[in-house]
C-alpha cells in the first residue's frame, strides 16, 4: 500500500512538472510561482496562478499603427533627388518610427504585379518625410509606400504612390563611332590601336593584311593632331550600323538617343591626360569626315591640351576664345523649343557659354576626343541653379548669342 502511494505521489508530481512546461512557461515574459497542490483524497490538482493573474492585469497592450497617407502636393522631385512626405490619419503618440519602401517603374499609376524591380527599403525614419538624393532617374516613375512602426509591430503600408522621374538616358552610339575610339555605354576612350581590337568584335575576325602606320607629326590649326595613314593591302570595309561610322580626322561619337523637344541636362567628365576634346551636339546629318563645330550642323565646347592650351566654342568653322578655367566637370543644357544650347561648370553651374539658334532638325550629344578618355552622367534632371541661370540669362543678350564676329578659323 506504501508503494502504490509513493507512486502515485510521483505521478501527481511528474504531470504538474508537465503542465508547469507546456501551458505555463511558455510565456518567457512572466515570472510564474506555481504551487501544486494534491488533495488528501487525490482526486484534485490545484494550481495557484494569483501572482501571475496580477502581472497580467498590470499590463498594457499597445494598438497595430494605422496606414500613414502620403501626400503627393507636398512631394517633391528637383536635382535628382525624390522628398516623400507623409501624415497619420489621426495622432498616434506611441508612434516610434516610419519605414519607407521605394522602387523605379516606366508604368504609371499603382504599382503593379509584375514590376521589373524589387522594394528598396529605407527604416527608422523618425520624421514624417524623406529626401532620397543622389539618384539617377533611369526609369520614367518611383512608387514610394511608407509604414509606421510602433515598439511592438509595424503597421499596414500606405497607399502607393507614383512620381514622375522625368530625365534625358541615353548611351553612346558604337555602331558608328570613329574606330579609332573604345566606346561602351556611357564611356569613352582613344584607342591607340586605330581600332583594331574594335573590329576584331564587330566583324568577328582581324584583317592580318591591313598595317597603319600613324604620324602625330602634322596637327590641324586648332591643334588637334592629324594621323597619317598608310594602307598595305586591302581594308575590310566600315562597319555600318544606323549611318556611316566617322572617319579620317573625325575622332567622333554621338548618343544613341535624339533631342527633338523639351529642356534636357548631362554632365561630361574628361580624364586628366586628355590631349583633346569637344563635347557638344549635332545634327544626324553630320558628315562622317566633319568635326563637331566645323560645320553648321553642330555646335559644341573645344579643349585642347596639346602644345598650347584652348578653351573655346565652336559652330559653323567659326570660334569663340572662352576666357575662363577649363571646369572639372561640364555640364551641357539643351533647350530645343527655346534653341539655346549651353554649357557650365557642373560643380559651381557658372555659364561659361551659350549658343543661340533655331533647331531645325532633331539633334544629338556629340563628342570628340583623342589621346584620353570621357565619361558621361546622364539621367539627370536639369538642375534648379541652370533653370534659374537660364530664365536670366533669356532676358539678356546672353553671353555670346552667335559666332558672327569671331575669327574664321
Amino acid at each position: 500500500c506504501n508503494n502504490a502511494l509513493e507512486n502515485s505521489e510521483e505521478l501527481l508530481e511528474f504531470a504538474a512538472r508537465q503542465i508547469k512546461d507546456r501551458y505555463v512557461t511558455m510565456a518567457s515574459a512572466f515570472r510564474l510561482s506555481l504551487k501544486p497542490k494534491v488533495s488528501d483524497n487525490m482526486t484534485h490538482l490545484m494550481v495557484d496562478f494569483s501572482q501571475e493573474r496580477q502581472m497580467l492585469q498590470t499590463l498594457k497592450f499597445l494598438p497595430v499603427p494605422k496606414a500613414p497617407e502620403i501626400d503627393p502636393v507636398e512631394c517633391l522631385v528637383a536635382d535628382n533627388s525624390v522628398t516623400v512626405a507623409w501624415r497619420m490619419p489621426e495622432e498616434d503618440n506611441k508612434i516610434d518610427h516610419f519605414i519607407l519602401e521605394h522602387r523605379k517603374t516606366n508604368f504609371d499609376g499603382l504599382p503593379r504585379v509584375k514590376d521589373e524591380r524589387c522594394w528598396e527599403i529605407i527604416d527608422n525614419i523618425k520624421g514624417t518625410e524623406y529626401t532620397l538624393s543622389g539618384l539617377k532617374f533611369d526609369s520614367k516613375y518611383m512608387n514610394f509606400r511608407v509604414r509606421a512602426c510602433n515598439k511592438a509591430v509595424a503597421g499596414e503600408y500606405s497607399d502607393p504612390v507614383t512620381l514622375e522621374t522625368k530625365a534625358l538616358n541615353f548611351n553612346l552610339d558604337n555602331s558608328s563611332s570613329h574606330l579609332n575610339l573604345k566606346v561602351e555605354d556611357t564611356c569613352v576612350e582613344w584607342d591607340p590601336t586605330g581600332g583594331k581590337g574594335q573590329e576584331s568584335k564587330i566583324k568577328g575576325k582581324e584583317n592580318k593584311g591591313s598595317v597603319h602606320v600613324t604620324s602625330l607629326k602634322k596637327h590641324t590649326r586648332s591643334g588637334t593632331p592629324s594621323p597619317k595613314r598608310t594602307s598595305v593591302g586591302s581594308r575590310p570595309p566600315a562597319v555600318r550600323g544606323s549611318r556611316d561610322r566617322f572617319t579620317g580626322e573625325s575622332y567622333t561619337v554621338l548618343g544613341d538617343t535624339a533631342i527633338e523637344s523639351g529642356q534636357h541636362y548631362w554632365e561630361v567628365k574628361a580624364q586628366k591626360d586628355c590631349k583633346s576634346y569637344s563635347v557638344g551636339v549635332a545634327y544626324k546629318t553630320l558628315g562622317k569626315f566633319d568635326q563637331l563645330g566645323k560645320t553648321n550642323t553642330s555646335w559644341c565646347i573645344h579643349v585642347n591640351n596639346w602644345l598650347q592650351n584652348t578653351f573655346a566654342a565652336k559652330h559653323n568653322n567659326k570660334v569663340k576664345a572662352l576666357d575662363v578655367t577649363v571646369p572639372e566637370k561640364l555640364g551641357v543644357f539643351c533647350d530645343f523649343d527655346g534653341g539655346q544650347l549651353s554649357f557650365y561648370d557642373a560643380n559651381s553651374k557658372q555659364l561659361l557659354y551659350s549658343f543661340k539658334t533655331k533647331f531645325t532638325q532633331p539633334v544629338l550629344p556629340g563628342f570628340m576626343v583623342w589621346c584620353g578618355g570621357l565619361s558621361l552622367s546622364t539621367g539627370m534632371q536639369v538642375p534648379s541653379a541652370v533653370r534659374t541661370l537660364q530664365k536670366s540669362e533669356n532676358g539678356m543678350t546672353g553671353s555670346a548669342s552667335s559666332l558672327n564676329n569671331v575669327v574664321t578659323q
